[in-house]
């Protein structure tokens, strides 16, 4: 389930960037906050089709799935995004950079670190989100 939805929000990410660098908007940090309707759209489908085809839902099993699943999409978009960075656009970091307004000397290298650790921090709340509303219920049946 993970390689597969995985990949899938990778791929997502990746053409969401470049319709972005299309349109000129790529330097605007604010529209990445889409990324995590991306991540979330993905993970929920993940679970959403695991829970479907297992025979009993554990929550363990879930919060793997949901986990891995977005690890595997912020490393492949990192690695398309440092390939961006250090190869196509020396720029691109440098713009970014600057708008956060930071005082000391800035590399490219901050803003793949910086990716990665938003990635894999929104793919753990959504996973912890999305468990709440699927696990199995404890309660007991009322008679």
């Amino acid at each position: 389930f993970y390689t597969k939805y995985g990949i899938g929000i990778a791929i997502v990410l990746i053409l969401y960037f470049l319709l972005t660098k299309v349109l000129g908007w790529h330097q605007y940090p604010i529209l990445s906050a889409f990324n995590g309707v991306i991540f979330g759209a993905g993970i929920f489908y993940a679970l959403r089709n695991y829970k479907r085809q297992a025979a009993t839902f554990k929550y363990q099993d879930g919060f793997q799935i949901g986990l891995v699943t977005g690890a595997l999409a912020t490393i492949i978009f990192a690695i398309f995004m440092a390939v961006y960075i250090f190869q196509l656009d020396h720029q691109f970091a440098n713009a970014i950079l600057d708008s956060w307004g930071l005082n000391f000397n800035k590399g490219s290298l901050v803003l793949i670190v910086s990716l990665v650790i938003m990635g894999f921090s929104t793919s753990f709340v959504l996973t912890l989100a999305f468990m709440q509303l699927m696990k199995e219920s404890w309660n007991t049946k009322q008679s």
